[in-house]
């Protein structure tokens, strides 16, 4: 089961890697990258201190900040645990793909995919009842995610489970915030 899952896996990710445009190597190129998106990092805090009390936004910031590192280490424990060779690095593929970012780590799970959808999901979670719209910032992550197949350094699944293991701990984390440091504010306002 675990083969055919895989060889569907490789076949997919060597399909839609195929479907990449010269013309637009430039824009996946870019698009992979953190600091083209510091904008729209600097958008989500503003919109924490526009929207909350200043203590209630930085101990949301500060759980997002604490969020993040868990995610990052639980990215890193979980490739060197399963330790997957990228497609880049797979010679079984690698001659039929496009390549145009070689890193050299492990592939399972997709780091940009992990820490884009636990951000953006606790982002959404925090704003989702002052700002209708905020569902599109969920554009970052997918774009920010499959670049990493048109780059030609994540399969499908990596993806997929970088994006679940992002949702769950965002849902996680903005649950702790809740229940842990929300009723700590509210108690202290009446102080």
């Amino acid at each position: 089961m675990l083969d055919k899952i895989l060889q569907w896996d490789r076949e997919a990710f060597v399909y839609l890697n195929s479907l990449g445009i010269e013309q637009y190597d430039f824009f996946w190129s870019t698009v992979t990258k953190f600091p083209p998106w510091i904008p729209l990092f600097a958008l989500f805090l503003s919109l924490y201190f526009i929207k909350f009390p200043k203590r209630n936004a930085l101990l949301m910031i500060t759980t997002l900040l604490v969020m993040v590192f868990f995610v990052m280490t639980l990215t890193d424990l979980t490739k060197h645990v399963v330790a997957r060779i990228r497609p880049n690095n797979n010679e079984e593929i690698n001659t039929l793909i496009r390549i145009l970012r070689s890193p050299t780590g492990f592939s399972f799970f997709s780091g940009h995919a992990s820490s884009s959808f636990s951000i953006t999901t606790f982002v959404v979670l925090c704003l989702r009842k002052h700002f209708k719209w905020v569902y599109l910032f969920y554009l970052w992550p997918i774009l920010f995610s499959l670049s990493r197949i048109y780059v030609g350094v994540h399969f499908p699944i990596d993806i997929l489970t970088g994006a679940l293991v992002g949702i769950v701990s965002a849902w996680l984390f903005y649950n702790l915030y809740q229940l842990l440091i929300l009723p700590y504010l509210k108690s202290s306002h009446h102080v």
